[in-house]
């Protein structure tokens, strides 16, 4: 089976190709906006922010997985690049799933949790109202939209507070600050799930095995991806930081101060409440997603290894 991966250079598009696990499996076409990988090496070009140039790409690979990873995500910048980011969060999924649809492909697209507003206080099921608070997130659901309409048989995968050992992230800017200064302020008022990348590759990867097989007909549709528990910023900041002294990676903790939203303004307005309900996923794919605490754990000894 042949499977083209979108977005190699990215979080998780990167989390993809390190885990290995889709080479062994299948023949793996891998894409990024320029060619270049961040690994070493090229792979196709696939430019996300010019749809109209997809369809060569996708015509001469002829892919029967595509797993789009790529994707809009500066959430500020975003409310100035409304139209950049539609076209990259919402009309290039669109386009995909068009080609899928006439080719009987299949598309798995990954999603957020920002496409809704953040005020209610259980966690979002999948049909909850969607009502997006900024321009990013209204591009990432115009993206659901569009591939749902295409007729493609898909998964859209919602994720939250995506973070890696690698790339740019909350906890790596933590970790950066935190060796810089004495004390940071941390917003206390927005609660969600940190997930890994790992966790999302091999979740993904089990849902994927699962939808293929012979009884998965009728799995396609919305899940939400991410881990169990949930936490804060300045929890999740105080929690890497615990770790980070435990396993040797700083000799000094900053003092982490927890502040309300309003102490720290952005161009886009953040959901307060991004907690999502992932029980439809691992009762669908016999698939447990563990407590958030145990990928940190696994991403903060990555990165201690790394450092010696």
């Amino acid at each position: 089976m042949k499977i083209l991966l979108l977005g190699a250079n990215g979080q998780l598009g990167r989390s993809f190709v390190d885990e290995g696990e889709l080479t062994a499996r299948d023949e793996l076409v891998v894409a990024s906006r320029d060619g270049v990988l961040t690994q070493g090496g090229r792979g196709e070009i696939a430019d996300l922010s010019a749809p109209n140039t997809l369809t060569a790409l996708l015509d001469r690979v002829q892919p029967e997985v595509i797993i789009n990873t790529a994707a809009y995500t500066a959430v500020d910048r975003a409310e100035q690049e409304q139209e950049l980011a539609n076209r990259v969060n919402g009309e290039a999924v669109g386009l995909l799933g068009q080609w899928a649809s006439s080719h009987a492909a299949k598309v798995i697209h990954y999603s957020t949790d920002y496409v809704f507003d953040g005020h209610q206080s259980q966690p979002y099921t999948v049909d909850a109202p969607k009502a997006p608070l900024g321009a990013y997130g209204r591009s990432k659901l115009l993206g659901e939209e569009l591939l749902r309409d295409s007729g493609a048989d898909h998964l859209i995968l919602r994720t939250a507070w995506v973070y890696a050992a690698h790339g740019q992230n909350f906890l790596r800017t933590m970790l950066r600050l935190g060796g810089e200064r004495d004390e940071l302020r941390v917003v206390a008022d927005q609660h969600g799930t940190p997930t890994d990348t790992k966790l999302i590759v091999q979740a993904s990867l089990a849902a994927f095995d699962r939808w293929i097989s012979a009884d998965g007909s009728g799995l396609g549709g919305t899940y939400h991806l991410v881990a169990g528990g949930s936490t804060t910023w300045h929890g999740f900041a105080e929690a890497i930081f615990e770790q980070a002294i435990t396993l040797g990676l700083m000799k000094r903790r900053p003092r982490i101060v927890a502040i309300p939203s309003s102490d720290f303004p952005t161009p886009a307005i953040r959901p307060a409440w991004s907690l999502l309900d992932n029980g439809g996923f691992q009762q669908r794919f016999h698939f447990m997603l563990p407590d958030w605490r145990n990928g940190l754990f696994d991403v903060m000894q990555k990165l201690t290894a790394s450092s010696h």
